[in-house]
């Protein structure tokens, strides 16, 4: 688990120096602290043409053969390199293969493997690969740098090409390194951060940057870039088959991704919060480990906002050994730590315990096992239910305007995490819409009428002429002619997931020297569970239904049956006591950074609503303040 970062340049005068190639590599240090590398060729020309200067810069976390493992690594003539980030947990297989094709390893490592079998298959390579990964190969007899991104995301890639030079990196802030880096910034990545708390790839908050999109990879030779995707499920194709199948399928390649992702030359654990996805992979994880595999979990003084005893229940159940850290997050602290780290605003609030945890585990462990993906794949949002109800309110004419009616939506707010208030406003708020359009009503953090309200008309003037709905949407309409909820868990699945959930665990993790591995998501079940009917996965009594059939006897009964909590801490709160004095310093002074988009009295009634407790608009009012706060820090 690495970082990595570099760059091609077609023109002399866009060269990267070695000094810059340090200060590249610097800047990830706390993605790899354990070793470091670069390598730099000049740009040369001959009668063929140009071959472009390259730049790779590498940052090790030491996982897989300690001793070996070195980057920048090349093949045995040196004609191709490559950095790389991220774990391939199919490696040993890969490497007998090559093996007996005749290639010679120099190490034991997983990152020479995917070298050699770039040599045999160029960049149909990445298909093979079962693993989470982020890499750069430069290969100088065809002249191009190939940037290649994992099946769903796991590892972020950012770049940025302009004017005759490539820069690459794990981070932003690589980057930003380079001096000539452009830093003028996105009004239509603004109004998606608004809408999602993140920016959608492949686009950036800076405008001449992207994101490699998941199951991608891009070609850059000739001093242009090409883009193609590598892998893509065929989310409208649907399988019959019978629950006790289907189970016995989904028990098979869930215990194998866990055996892989066993594999580490340094102590591993694995989260625990007692729901059920996390608590099936302790289960599943220990059954095949001699030793009792580490646990860790965090709590809250809030009971709204701890599930540690759930957790401890099921680390005895499971016989794990466990840890369990109960935090007093330090909310202005915390805030400025996350802007650093997410050198792109990032707005999801669970980043927050996610940091906590992720620098608890790191004491103990140098890998963790998560269970980022269960709910995608198996329908465990509660919000797909309220779809799915939905569609029976539909039929009951008044239900629509009734939940929606201002009498409704204007009831006291609450700080609670679950308010059934809350909860029935939301649900409300979204009955008279198309069903993406009220599915999206649930996810965004400003609807487009609030947005709308708060914009200054400078602004509005730079907005592209598109609707942030359409990232979303296109998922949604990908599912082909399949039920609701398949539409929404699998959108999720390619948008949500790697734009939000793998990017929070990521950035939290690495920012730690953390290593996460999520065994729902290897691509095998990925694939399975996309192809099964929705009825398998959620019924009247909720979702998951299939992972019940599958592991009923491997957790307490209390896990099956108890309520979804979420990974949050409690905002609403903390903007009426620990933040209120930064929120109206940061967002409502003189020198506020966002007044230059915002009408500043759009901003200030949103404030005065929720400190005087008339609408509950923690999650707006966070995404605000990590927006101000990082135009403060990056901008």
């Amino acid at each position: 688990m690495c970082g990595i970062t570099g760059g091609v340049w077609f023109d002399e005068s866009k060269a990267i120096s070695s000094a810059t190639l340090e200060s590249m590599v610097q800047s990830l240090v706390h993605r790899g602290p354990d070793d470091a590398g670069t390598h730099l060729e000049r740009l040369t020309r001959d009668a063929v043409g140009i071959t472009p200067g390259v730049a790779l810069g590498f940052r090790r976390l030491s996982i897989i053969d300690l001793v070996g493992g070195h980057q920048p690594i090349s093949n045995e003539d040196d004609s191709v390199w490559m950095v790389f980030n991220g774990e391939i947990y199919n490696y040993r297989e890969l490497h007998r293969r090559l093996e007996g094709a005749g290639h010679q390893f120099k190490s034991d490592s997983d990152s020479e493997t995917i070298l050699h079998l770039y040599e045999d298959l160029g960049v149909e390579c990445f298909a093979h690969l079962n693993g989470m990964f982020a890499i750069a190969i430069w290969d100088r007899k065809q002249r191009q740098l190939v940037l290649a991104r994992d099946r769903l995301g796991k590892k972020p890639l950012h770049y940025q090409f302009r004017d005759g030079q490539l820069l690459f990196g794990s981070e932003l802030k690589a980057l930003a390194a380079a001096p000539d880096f452009v830093r003028d910034i996105s009004a239509g990545a603004i109004d998606q951060f608004l809408t999602y708390q993140y920016v959608p790839h492949p686009n950036s908050i800076y405008a001449a940057s992207r994101k490699l999109a998941p199951g991608h990879y891009a070609v850059i030779r000739d001093n242009s870039i090409t883009t193609d995707s590598y892998w893509k499920v065929d989310w409208s194709h649907e399988i019959e088959i019978g629950p006790r199948e289907a189970a016995e399928k989904v028990d098979e390649l869930l215990r194998d991704s866990i055996r892989l992702r066993l594999r580490s030359d340094v102590p591993l654990g694995a989260f625990l919060s007692g729901g059920i996805d996390s608590s099936l992979l302790v289960s599943l994880a220990q059954s095949q480990l001699e030793q009792p595999l580490h646990t860790f979990s965090i709590g809250f003084n809030e009971a709204d906002f701890d599930e540690t005893p759930y957790a401890r229940q099921v680390a005895a159940w499971a016989k794990s050994e466990h840890h369990e850290y109960k935090v007093t997050p330090d909310a202005v602290s915390i805030l400025d730590q996350l802007v650093w780290n997410y050198d792109e605003p990032f707005g999801d609030s669970s980043a927050i315990p996610t940091w906590y945890l992720c620098k608890w585990t790191r004491e103990y462990v140098t890998v963790a096992l998560s269970g980022d993906g269960g709910d995608e794949l198996f329908a465990g949002y509660d919000r797909y239910r309220a779809l799915w109800m939905s569609r029976w309110f539909d039929r009951l004419i008044p239900a629509g305007p009734l939940l929606g009616s201002s009498w409704v939506q204007g009831l006291p707010a609450s700080n609670r995490q679950r308010s059934f208030i809350r909860r029935l406003q939301r649900f409300g708020e979204a009955l008279n819409q198309p069903l993406a359009r009220r599915y999206m009503n649930w996810l965004q953090i400003f609807p487009e009428r609030m947005r709308a309200e708060l914009y200054n008309d400078d602004f509005v003037a730079q907005l592209p002429d598109e609707d942030p709905f359409e990232f979303f949407e296109a998922a949604w309409n990908g599912v082909g002619d399949r039920d609701i909820t398949s539409k929404a868990s699998l959108g999720d699945l390619v948008t949500y997931l790697p734009c939000d959930l793998m990017n929070k665990v990521d950035i939290a993790s690495m920012g730690n020297s953390l290593e996460c591995r999520q065994p729902f998501l290897d691509y095998r079940l990925v694939e399975f569970a996309a192809s099964l009917p929705s009825s398998l996965k959620m019924g009247y009594g909720g979702g998951k239904r299939l992972l019940r059939t599958a592991f009923d006897q491997l957790l307490p009964r209390q896990i099956w049956t108890r309520k979804k909590m979420g990974f949050g801490v409690p905002l609403g709160s903390w903007f009426q006591r620990e933040l209120k004095d930064i929120t109206v310093s940061r967002m409502l002074g003189d020198d506020s950074r966002l007044h230059q988009f915002f009408r500043p009295e759009a901003i200030a009634k949103l404030v005065d609503q929720h400190m005087q407790g008339k609408v509950n608009h923690c999650y707006r009012l966070w995404n605000l303040l990590v927006l101000e706060s990082w135009l403060r820090r990056w901008n």
